[in-house]
């Protein structure tokens, strides 16, 4: 059975004028951030969501962590419907959120996940070790009992992904888990990716970084203005630059990295 399916699933976000729009500048209306959107995701699949800013793939892993709700279609995780059974949803899944009020400031890093292994139900007798593991997946265990108002924005990231991995999900969500790691962490997490996924995780890695859609990727969604333009296979061995040529080719944008470095041959 698939873990994770979106049927005809549609989601807008509705604005209002501000309260004193004096000169009628800004209008009411809705922004659709999915439109009719079908897809499916399997046990131990890595599925990449790739797509230009505004194209929906937030609001996708929003859906399935039922911090948002469809306006049509439904969204199921393991056969359970994000609207009708959202406990259960919510106990299969992890999402790793990366941002300083996502935490206790005046708590260390050990302090916060054993404060959401609780609030998760993770059995008492199992979170010591749980804990341990995560810090040392995620490369925290030398700051473990440092207070979290000193960490920098990767460490940050690194805590947000051992909080969604605590729980130890069926369903692991990430967007862009890597923005602010360096290279040495970025390798190590592609490696925990990969194997979380031989354990059967399903991943749904939301990203703008090809290298990493190639390295750790076995399928690729690719959105643009809440529309699927492509859904198909990752190759074994497909190159960060073979995935760039096809998103580009398929989204119709100008890839400007590679029209910098043309503008820098003609010059030299």
């Amino acid at each position: 059975m698939d873990r994770v399916v979106f049927e005809s699933v549609r989601k807008a976000f509705r604005h209002r004028p501000a309260l004193f729009n004096w000169l009628g500048r800004e209008r009411g209306g809705e922004t659709v951030a999915l439109k009719d959107l079908s897809f499916s995701a399997s046990p131990g699949e890595v599925l990449v969501l790739l797509g230009p800013n505004g194209s929906g793939k937030t609001t996708a892993l929003k859906l399935i962590s039922t911090m948002l709700l469809p306006d049509a279609g439904s969204v199921r995780v393991s056969g359970s419907d994000t609207l009708s059974d959202g406990g259960r949803v919510r106990r299969q899944v992890g999402l790793a959120v990366a941002t300083e009020r996502s935490f206790f400031p005046r708590l260390s890093a050990r302090e916060n996940l054993e404060f959401f292994a609780a609030l998760d139900e993770v059995p008492p007798r199992e979170r010591s070790q749980r804990i341990e593991e995560v810090l040392r997946d995620t490369g925290l265990a030398e700051q473990a009992d440092t207070l979290i108002m000193k960490f920098s924005s990767g460490m940050y990231q690194r805590l947000g992904i051992a909080r969604a991995l605590v729980k130890r999900p069926a369903v692991l969500l990430l967007d862009e888990p890597t923005r602010s790691l360096d290279a040495a962490t970025t390798a190590h997490f592609w490696t925990t990716i990969r194997t979380l996924a031989q354990q059967q995780t399903t991943i749904l890695l939301a990203t703008h970084n090809f290298a990493e859609a190639a390295a750790v990727g076995d399928r690729l969604l690719l959105l643009q203005r809440g529309d699927l333009l492509a859904d198909r296979s990752i190759r074994s061995g497909e190159s960060m630059e073979e995935l760039r040529a096809f998103y580009f080719r398929m989204t119709g944008e100008v890839d400007q990295s590679a029209s910098m470095i043309r503008q820098v041959g003609r010059v030299s």
